[in-house]
């Protein structure tokens, strides 16, 4: 799959993902300063989970993030999450996208739902971001690692989010909550090499650290909006999976980019780095931990098999609403062809792990 070409741009909307466009409007005109009809809605090809709506209208273009309507799992696709933390983030000065009010009352378009402003910039949806000199790449990964240690910079409890989330324990509850998530979605089936991995981590799990931050959970170039001409975060998006947990875990994930092979999502794993400008694994690791004050991530090969289950468990998931009928992404059956292939890398990593 040409991710570039299947995530870039709108639709139309899909039948399923339709809404009162007339009730929006009204809800807009009281909640959106600035706001001036007409309204014209299309659907971002991108996105697996949240379905998400480009507003345009005469004056300026926003963004609408919704819950997907029918069944859906218990606690997932929390949208008053997200709308929380961009907001607080945001007061910060953190690269995200201004956020306007959210909306509870499913009478007005069938479910909950946030505004946002649209960031202009470009989404680049390969990691080795194709098209760039190496200097130019080289810079775009400094951006990208500058941000996510800013990130994990903020004390939760001063920006407002001392109660996002549990403080301690993070690895276990995440390594617990997947697991279930998994073994629940009965819809999608299961994989013997996931139900090995569910317990292998089960016994691994490392002590925990006590350092609670912010904590993307889903942390990759294809959810940040980059400037048109300069190597700068414009915004993170997607921030369905934040919470407060630790941000060692968190900035491992976003490392998956150099485990993972080209063609399944954003893999970096046997290109010429050097060539290309990118940084190594290592060199990256290092980047973050100076600008983060730690001296290393000793439980990195734990991690990295976590992150790349956890990923396995979340296309686990796009299956089952695939299976469901409520998937919101026009190449969903698509995605889910990474599965098994996600889950045996990650059965591999758990093999060389250094325990």
């Amino acid at each position: 799959m040409d991710r570039t070409e299947a995530n870039t741009g709108t639709r139309d909307v899909s039948e399923r993902l339709r809404f009162d466009e007339a009730g929006l409007t009204r809800w807009m005109e009281e909640h959106v300063p600035g706001f001036g009809a007409p309204l014209t809605v299309s659907q971002f090809k991108g996105g697996q989970s949240n379905p998400t709506y480009k507003l345009d209208t005469p004056a300026a273009a926003y963004v609408l993030r919704r819950k997907p309507p029918g069944k859906i799992l218990p606690g997932a696709h929390a949208v008053d999450r997200e709308y929380r933390v961009l907001a607080a983030l945001g007061a910060q000065g953190f690269p995200v996208p201004r956020v306007y009010a959210l909306c509870e009352d499913e009478g007005v378009i069938g479910t909950a739902f946030y505004v946002m402003d649209m960031v202009p910039g470009r989404i680049v949806w390969e990691a080795q971001f194709p098209g760039l000199e190496p200097q130019a790449r080289a810079a775009h990964f400094d951006a990208m690692n500058a941000t996510i240690a800013q990130l994990h910079s903020y004390e939760p409890a001063v920006i407002g989010l001392g109660d996002y989330g549990r403080a301690t324990g993070f690895v276990e509850r995440q390594v617990g909550r997947w697991s279930k998530q998994y073994l629940s979605d009965t819809d999608a089936g299961r994989l013997e090499t996931m139900d090995k991995l569910v317990d292998w981590l089960a016994k691994h799990v490392p002590a925990d650290r006590g350092e609670s931050r912010v904590v993307h959970g889903d942390y990759r170039c294809d959810n940040m909006i980059f400037d048109n001409s300069a190597p700068q975060v414009r915004a993170v998006l997607d921030w369905e999976l934040s919470t407060l947990g630790d941000p060692e875990a968190d900035f491992v994930y976003h490392c998956l980019m150099y485990r993972m092979p080209a063609g399944i999502f954003t893999g970096l794993a046997g290109l010429d780095l050097p060539s290309l400008g990118i940084p190594s694994e290592d060199d990256y690791v290092t980047a973050y931990c100076r600008r983060t004050g730690r001296a290393g991530i000793p439980a990195f090969d734990y991690l990295i098999v976590f992150s790349l289950f956890r990923l396995a468990a979340i296309i686990h998931g796009i299956k089952g609403r695939l299976v469901r009928g409520n998937a919101s992404s026009g190449h969903a059956a698509e995605s889910v062809k990474a599965l098994e292939p996600l889950a045996e890398l990650a059965w591999q990593q758990a093999q060389r792990a250094r325990l």
